[in-house]
């Protein structure tokens, strides 16, 4: 069974109005787009986890910890991470950590909640 880490924000602590985001978009959109490929993950044998980072939240410990505990196949970078332009040092940061603490894992990155699925299935 292939291991998969998603990172995204936690949509409750986002604002939907900054610029890339789709407009229409709304936290609890996101929330049912990710826990609906959460599900269809299963479904097709993979063993997927989530982690929700919080907007504005830098600390890494939580991500290493999980990161080093299971050996992911994937981690699925999100768009809420990569879009506003005020998380671009995170963004940085997330890839960084991902590469030094989980090295054998494919880096992937969804366009919206709605295709993450799909974005795995192209590695792995």
């Amino acid at each position: 069974m292939k291991k998969v880490l998603i990172i995204g924000m936690n949509p409750f602590t986002l604002d939907f109005s900054l610029p890339g985001f789709p407009p229409g978009l709304t936290a609890e959109k996101v929330e049912m787009g990710i826990n609906a490929d959460l599900e269809k993950l299963k479904a097709m044998g993979y063993d997927p986890a989530k982690y929700w980072i919080d907007n504005g939240n830098m600390n890494q410990e939580n991500l290493i910890h999980q990161l080093k505990a299971t050996n992911f196949d994937g981690v699925l970078i999100g768009a809420g991470i990569r879009i506003p332009p005020s998380n671009f040092s995170l963004l940085e940061k997330l890839i960084n950590t991902v590469h030094e603490n989980a090295p054998q894992a494919k880096i992937m990155f969804n366009t919206n909640p709605n295709d993450t699925t799909e974005s795995i299935q192209r590695w792995v």
